[in-house]
């Protein structure tokens, strides 16, 4: 950029001008020990579901609070709750690849009937033994997010409200869950 007009210059001087910064030669190369040498996000177990703005969802699940429906003298709390439909949110939103929205916290709640005001026992021993501790343990929220296969994911919250009374229909549960019960 040439300097102002209204700026003196020097008799016999250049004008002052920017000049990019010479490049370098090579290129570049991840050298450093958390820079991603594959293309793309890592996944796998413990990875959790990338996406952006992920923290927005935060804020949904805060909004949706009033929403949530649990029996009376339900052990688990609100926290919990919104903390493992939280992860089903997000695996949500980075399945269409953008940032989350209300309708997929409200997929989320729907999903595993938290916004149902009468879910069969089965469903709520389900629930009450994987999100008994989420709140307190992310990986907890992991195993919630991987319990909802990709066709649950991509049904709208409308259809989700409907199904609401056969939730165990919607989900694939782990063997290990099972054998618990």
């Amino acid at each position: 950029m040439a300097q102002p007009s209204f700026i003196p210059q020097k008799p016999g001087g250049t004008p002052a001008f920017y000049e990019s910064p010479k490049r370098t030669r090579g290129s570049w190369r991840p050298s450093r020990p958390g820079d991603l040498t594959s293309p793309g996000q890592p996944q796998g177990d413990g990875n959790g579901y990338q996406g952006p703005d992920q923290g927005y969802a935060l804020l949904l699940a805060e909004r949706f609070r009033s929403e949530v429906r649990l029996p009376e003298g339900s052990p688990l709390s609100e926290e919990a709750v919104l903390a493992g439909c939280l992860s089903v949110a997000l695996k949500r939103a980075s399945l269409f690849g953008r940032a989350p929205v209300a309708a997929d916290m409200e997929t989320a709640l729907a999903i595993w009937g938290f916004l149902d005001d009468s879910p069969t026992a089965e469903l709520m021993t389900l629930r009450r033994e994987l999100f008994a501790e989420v709140a307190h343990n992310p990986s907890h929220a992991l195993q919630i997010a991987d319990c909802v296969p990709e066709e649950t994911l991509r049904m709208q919250p409308a259809e989700l409200r409907v199904a609401a009374h056969n939730c165990l229909a919607l989900l694939e549960i782990p063997q290990h869950s099972q054998n618990q019960h």
